[in-house]
């Protein structure tokens, strides 16, 4: 895929998504972009059959869950690649976007998948959801909010973790001093210290600035929830 390709992608999600973030909507846009799309995939910047090479590598060293019916949720999921992956990984994946178009492609689209595609909002979570997963994945959703609601979302993301539970983050990353550009906005570290905050501990975070397979820079970041999961000894 050529440069000047993917930019015009891009340029073609901030026009859609323009309006909504200029009145404060920061989830309107998903499902009006979408939409847009008409089932093309290749209009979509962020879909690829392959999923997300950072999350594939982290599923793999990873390695496959102690108990194969152990829950997962894909936050955010798109058009549910990461979700695929997940469930290729043993885990049983619950995957949720706040947009209905989205999700109804992410069933056309995985037709046989055994994992569960759902329209949910971040922002109003099912309550039953709470503490509910032993793996949150969130792969580029904080990246494409606006920066004032990003704690909010990130507790959120938190919340969903079972004790014992992991949360995986993947986003675009910068220092404090390099500018924001537009969307998808790199995060700068100090926005992810609300994850510790809502009462994880970090396990590893890692910072790829030069990846042969990634343009530009990435934060890879594994958080674990207090208490231990059903089963342990603990």
């Amino acid at each position: 895929m050529s440069e000047d390709f993917q930019a015009q992608r891009v340029r073609h999600v901030r026009e859609i998504a323009e309006p909504y973030l200029q009145r404060g909507d920061a989830v309107g846009w998903f499902e009006a972009f979408y939409r847009a799309q008409a089932g093309d995939e290749t209009r979509v910047p962020w879909a690829d059959p392959i999923g997300h090479p950072l999350l594939s590598e982290w599923l793999e060293r990873r390695g496959s869950p102690p108990d194969g019916a152990r829950r997962a949720v894909v936050v955010g999921c798109g058009l549910g690649e990461e979700c695929q992956h997940v469930a290729a990984a043993g885990w049983r994946v619950l995957g949720f976007d706040v947009s209905p178009t989205a999700i109804d492609w992410c069933r056309r689209r995985y037709p046989s998948s055994t994992v569960d595609y759902r329209v949910a909002d971040l922002f109003a979570l099912p309550p039953d959801w709470e503490r509910a997963f032993d793996l949150v994945v969130e792969v580029y959703t904080l990246q494409a909010l606006l920066v004032d609601v990003r704690p909010q979302a990130a507790g959120l993301i938190a919340s969903l973790a079972a004790p014992g539970g992991s949360v995986l983050v993947i986003t675009r990353g910068r220092e404090p001093e390099e500018p924001a550009e537009d969307l998808p906005w790199p995060l700068v570290r100090s926005e992810l210290d609300v994850f510790p905050a809502a009462g994880l501990e970090q396990v590893r975070f890692e910072d790829l600035r030069s990846r042969r397979h990634e343009i530009g820079r990435r934060f890879r970041v594994e958080y674990r929830a207090p208490g231990a999961p059903p089963g342990s000894a603990e």
